[in-house]
């Protein structure tokens, strides 16, 4: 059958990167039964994650990273995902936060210096923590209810972040809230041990249950005003490719429930006929129909990607290109998974196999930003204009 990304990687160091990303996809894969019983993530698969040195590919190489590229980073993405789309998702909000800062230069050179250090020696994991109850996705526009009120040299946190996927494993979050003396939405950086952060349990949802998005809760934290690393009305609003690691990851869901049902196809052999269902037309049909949908969504997701990476210059145009991709690849995983489960039939069904894991897992990606409705209101006053 093959690797469905063997034809994307084009070079020894994309080969070198996606060993990587083979290990981590094998051992994430040897824990899902576990971490999507009990909505958890895998200390183990950290460990590998770390081992790998992963959380620090997309720094600059000054720094001690990689510099991946945006392709680089959705091709080692797709591929975890294989093994364990919510591993997929929680590491890639990581180092898509990481590319972000590296490429946009949100924060002063000291507070990302420090950052960058601490992630490139010690393999430390960080993510933003933004969803909150009332306003639902930042992506909306809701203005946080996380409040940070200056005390003197001091800023002290209060307020409760939703969807804070890894919240337990993480070693900083980088948080939004309304700053009361500036009067806009500032982000700081909290690290983990700060008195008054903790995690409580909240993640039961139907699928990406191994991301253990709990809450984060911040209670009286003080920070100093140097935590406080970006300022809303001095951020640049710029197309973001990084987000792209979102449809890699669906995309590698599809593909692992593509591979499973081709595998079904070929041994399971009912007694009603003399040959594997694989010889079956209507099952061709749907294998064949994943096939095309999987080569579209890849050229789609990759020629973007490449794009990305090879006109800087045209980044600022790519808005309206980037969350197209979002919508088609995210749409397109889902309806592969969907064959998928005609092809396994009612065993589909069954935990004994993993089909109903990835169609709880892929149908997430229709929540993850930007949404369709926002995507396809985005596209029709391009060309409407």
């Amino acid at each position: 059958m093959g690797d469905a990304l063997q034809p994307w990687i084009k070079n020894d160091r994309q080969k070198r990167l996606f060993e990587k990303a083979v290990r981590i996809s094998q051992e994430a894969r040897d824990h899902i039964k576990e971490t999507d019983r009990d909505a958890v993530f895998s200390y183990k698969t950290l460990k590998v994650i770390k081992q790998e040195k992963y959380p620090s590919l997309t720094l600059p190489a000054d720094t001690g990273g990689e510099d991946l590229s945006l392709y680089e980073f959705l091709l080692l993405q797709e591929k975890i995902a294989e093994g364990d789309g919510s591993v997929a998702l929680s590491i890639g909000w990581h180092l898509g936060v990481l590319m972000e800062l590296s490429e946009d230069n949100l924060w002063n050179d000291v507070q990302f210096e420090r950052l960058a250090k601490e992630v490139a020696e010690d393999q430390k994991v960080v993510n933003r923590a933004a969803t909150e109850p009332a306003t639902g996705s930042p992506t909306r526009g809701g203005i946080p209810e996380t409040k940070a009120v200056r005390n003197g040299g001091q800023y002290i946190l209060d307020g409760r972040k939703t969807f804070t996927s890894m919240a337990e494993h993480l070693d900083y979050y980088i948080v939004s809230a309304y700053v009361e003396d500036l009067q806009e939405v500032g982000w700081f950086l909290v690290d983990r041990h700060q008195p008054g952060v903790s995690v409580e349990k909240t993640w039961d949802t139907l699928g990406m249950r191994g991301t253990a998005s709990d809450d984060l809760v911040l209670n009286q934290v003080e920070l100093n005003e140097e935590d406080l690393v970006e300022v809303k009305s001095k951020r640049k609003s710029l197309p973001k490719g990084w987000l792209l690691h979102i449809p890699a990851c669906y995309l590698g869901i599809a593909v692992a429930a593509r591979n499973d049902a081709i595998e079904f196809a070929k041994n399971f052999q009912p007694n009603s006929l003399d040959t594997p269902i694989s010889e079956v037309n209507h099952i061709q049909d749907k294998i064949g129909e994943m096939e095309w949908k999987l080569l579209q969504a890849h050229s789609f997701l990759y020629g973007t990607a490449r794009k990305w990476d090879e006109e800087p210059d045209h980044r600022h145009l790519m808005e309206e290109e980037l969350a197209a991709v979002k919508l088609a690849v995210t749409n397109t995983a889902s309806e592969v998974v969907d064959l998928a489960m005609r092809i396994a039939g009612g065993r589909g069904l069954s935990k004994a196999f993993l089909f109903e894991k990835y169609y709880r897992d892929v149908r997430a990606g229709l929540n993850n930003p930007p949404m369709d409705d926002a995507v396809v209101s985005m596209l029709a006053k391009k060309a409407l204009s």
